[in-house]
């Protein structure tokens, strides 16, 4: 499954909407990712930059676009 960006506010059970990027760039990606060690450290790049309480209440990814998807799509092959 390719990670895909989206504009509806709906995600899809078994699915998450994270956002990324200078743009904030909304994102729809598998639950699965997050088992995964290289998608855990962008979380943990989230952690800390933003904490667990963050504003919004939506997942930001604090990274530039393009290393978000070379870490995702080496995990469409997994």
């Amino acid at each position: 499954m390719k990670v895909a960006s989206s504009r509806s506010s709906e995600v899809p059970k078994g699915y998450l909407a994270v956002y990324v990027g200078e743009e904030i760039k909304r994102f729809v990606i598998p639950i699965s990712y997050l088992n995964w060690p290289s998608f855990q450290e962008l979380l943990s790049q989230a952690e800390e930059e933003y904490g667990y309480n963050h504003p919004t209440g939506a997942l930001i990814i604090p990274c530039i676009e393009d290393v978000f998807l070379d870490v995702t799509s080496s995990l469409d092959g997994c």
